[in-house]
This record gives C-alpha cells, structure tokens and sequence, in this order.
C-alpha cells in the first residue's frame, strides 16, 4: 500500500510538473518554436549537412530561410541512405540507429525515415506521457494506473541492416519501451513484435482475454477488429462485461468518425475517447480537452515547423 501510494504520489507530481510546461509553450508559441529551432541547428552544426549550409553562421529566422532549402525526400535520400549504412554524423549527431519504415506516397517507393535516439525520448516517448498526463489532468477520478493499458501496433517487425533496423514505428516504439512502461501494458512485447497479422491477432486475444484492461491505444480500424475477436471468442455480449474499468481509447491514423458508433456498441459503455496525430515523421498533436475533438499542436517535441511561424507573422501574432 505504501508504495502504491509513493507511486501516486510522484505521478501526480510529474503531471502537475508537465501540465505547466504545456501550458507555457501555449501562451509563448512563437518563443518556444525559435527555441527549438537554435537548439536543433546549434546540434547539428558540425553534421554534414550542418556544414554544408552553415548552420553555425545562422542567427535568425530570416537566415534560416535564406540558406536552407526546402526539399524533397528524393533530395534527402543520399543523406539518409548514408546513415542507414552506419555514417555517423550526416544529418544529426552520431549514429542513427533506428529507421522507420513509411509508405511512398510519392513515385509509390517506401521512405526510411531517421528516429534518432532524442527523437525516441523527447518526441515519441515524451508524447506517450503527455497523452497520459493530459487525460488524467482532464479526468482526476481517472483509474489508469490500477489496470493494465492495450496497445495494438501496425506491422510490427525490424529488420537489421547494416548494423542499423528498420521497420514499421510502433515496432521500434515497443521495442524501445522502458521496463516500468513494459509491465503496464498488453500484450507482451514478443506477441506485439509478430509480423504475420492472422497469427498475431490469436496470440493477442488468447493475452489480453486474461487481462484487466483500464485503457485501450491504437488504430479504429485495427482496433475494431480485435475487440471482435475478443467479443467472439469469450462468448460475450460486450468488452464492458469483459473489462468492467475500460475507461479511454487513445486512438489515431485515420478519422474516428465512421467508428465511433460501433465502438460504443460492442463496448457496451460509454468511456472517454481522446484522439492523437502520430507519424513516422514525428509526434504532432493530441487532444486536449474532452469537451472538443480538436488537438493540440505539440510545440516542444524538437520539431520545428516552418509552416507555423510562417503562418503567425501572416497573421501579425508576433514580429519575427
């Protein structure tokens, strides 16, 4: 008891501690955006790339502007293929251990994009607090840390090459978790690496029929289709009657709408639904308040977005 209680104790500390800092960035957009942009260019400084348009001779916005184009993924690639291949130093410091794999949308040709270490722990790891912290700021009788949270990734298998993996995001996420993250969720680690998907659904729904699931993480779609299988195969009416404290399903990638019907349905329920913007590029945005289905674009993940500073000295909201 009393170390559930000391559990309590320091989650609700580093909430409150998180809560602060959203809110920050919130009321200085535009100072937090620049920050990160210095920050990101004073990193990368002595990279190949860096160099190349001479990151440490940039002191302004304007500069930034000036001397580093926009460009393609077909222009980015030999940089990226150079880190791939075990280069250190190319666009980032160091070795780039992790690639993710993204469907082409263009010239129909899968994209590798770099998750860099700082990537791994100040985007996508960070992200899964705030996804936390916001609700449980939003939801103070929420119960999440008493039942176990279901995660259901896409295509989950890592490829080593060049002594550097490659693979769909949620498997270089899961297979980064921290331990304390690791006992916390369903299913296991091995059975949410399966590749084959008919075979990982099986595995998935013979774990978690076994679990007390409070929360639920991943695609409407993929989703939808276990909750099925679970329904099915434990001879049940609804998940509800399964899992009594299921009370939020972060969920993302496509438009929740055309499921939000069926969801209530075969829950059986009603639970909070709280929707996120996740990419292999990077964490983007999550939903803030119960009361509106808008997100909050994330402005401290270490992504500058040219775009939004572009956009607010359109509109006047601070000289740059």
């Amino acid at each position: 008891m009393a170390t559930k209680a000391l559990f309590n104790t320091v989650v609700n500390w580093f909430i409150r501690q998180r809560i602060d800092q959203i809110q920050n960035f919130m009321d200085h957009p535009i100072e937090t955006q620049k920050g990160i942009l210095f920050s990101q260019l004073f990193h990368a400084e002595d990279t190949e790339y860096g160099k190349l348009y001479g990151f440490n001779s940039i002191s302004s916005y304007q500069d930034f502007k000036n001397k580093v184009p926009i460009v393609t993924y077909e222009e980015m690639e030999p940089y990226i293929e150079k880190a791939r291949q075990g280069q250190k130093d190319v666009s980032w410091p160091g070795l780039i251990k992790h690639f993710a794999k993204s469907s082409g949308t263009t010239n129909a040709k899968s994209k590798f994009i770099p998750i860099s270490t700082e990537s791994l722990e100040y985007c996508h790891m960070k992200a899964g607090k705030d996804m936390v912290s916001i609700y449980a700021n939003n939801h103070p009788e929420n119960q999440l840390f008493n039942y176990k949270n279901l995660r259901l990734g896409g295509s989950s298998e890592l490829y080593a090459d060049f002594n550097t993996k490659f693979g769909d995001l949620s498997a270089i996420l899961i297979d980064n978790l921290p331990f304390w993250v690791e006992i916390t969720t369903t299913p296991s680690k091995k059975v949410s690496l399966m590749g084959e998907w008919e075979s990982k659904l099986k595995a998935i729904t013979s774990e978690v029929k076994n679990e007390d699931v409070g929360s639920i993480l991943g695609v409407p779609s993929w989703m939808m289709v276990l909750l099925q299988r679970v329904v099915k195969e434990s001879n049940i009416e609804s998940i509800s009657e399964l899992w009594p404290n299921l009370e939020v399903f972060f969920h993302g990638g496509i438009s929740f709408k055309p499921y939000r019907e069926q969801f209530r349905q075969i829950i059986g329920k009603n639970i909070n639904y709280y929707e996120i913007y996740n990419a292999s590029e990077g964490f983007f945005g999550i939903q803030d308040r119960s009361d509106s289905d808008e997100m909050l674009l994330m402005l401290d993940y270490g992504i500058f977005m040219n775009s939004f500073l572009w956009i607010s000295s359109i509109f006047q909201i601070q000289k740059l």
